[in-house]
């Protein structure tokens, strides 16, 4: 990925991969995107903010960890802290604003799809849509998997890679 640029992250969790991406990738801005929400429907009884949490209570904590981890680089405006849906959040994203979006949030279709479509108009020219557990069949039906596909063979002007589990969507120049 592309070094000192401007990313958002979809799904920060507790913020470890959000720690690497300023570790290896340097960004001039990181947006963190992420309700840190506990889902109470049965659908998310397997998932990190569903039935394998402690509740709301403790989705408020982890928000919480994760300001006080990155404090000093939201103080200097690198990171921004977007509590909120992936949408609302693309919503105050400007259009062509970013190098590249990694997308680790709701791995359901429907939730995919969204981040997808919300966010490509955010990612400049030559820049990338990225994200995790492509192919991984878990509690969300291989949700990511189906809209990616979905997704690449509606815009074939991107080109999509797939490492692992790892895909990324290529922007051209």
């Amino acid at each position: 990925m592309p070094r000192e640029g401007a990313v958002a992250e979809i799904g920060v969790h507790e913020g470890r991969f959000a720690a690497r991406i300023l570790e290896i990738a340097s960004p001039r801005v990181l947006h963190l995107i992420d309700p840190w929400k506990h889902e109470t429907d049965p659908t998310y009884r397997d998932a990190w903010y569903g039935g394998q949490t402690g509740g709301q209570e403790e989705m408020d904590a982890r928000h919480r960890r994760v300001c006080e981890r990155f404090a000093r680089e939201i103080a200097s405006g690198r990171v921004q802290v977007h509590r909120s849906t992936s949408r609302e959040a693309a919503e105050r994203i400007p259009d062509g604003s970013l190098d590249w979006v990694y997308i680790d949030g709701n791995h359901l279709y429907e939730f995919v799809r969204d981040d997808l479509e919300h966010f490509l108009p955010k990612v400049r020219r030559g820049g990338c849509v990225a994200g995790d557990d492509y192919g991984v069949e878990g509690w969300w039906e291989n949700g990511v998997q189906r809209a990616v596909d979905e997704f690449a063979e509606a815009h074939p002007e991107l080109d999509l890679n797939v490492e692992g589990s790892q895909f990324i969507l290529r922007v051209p120049a």
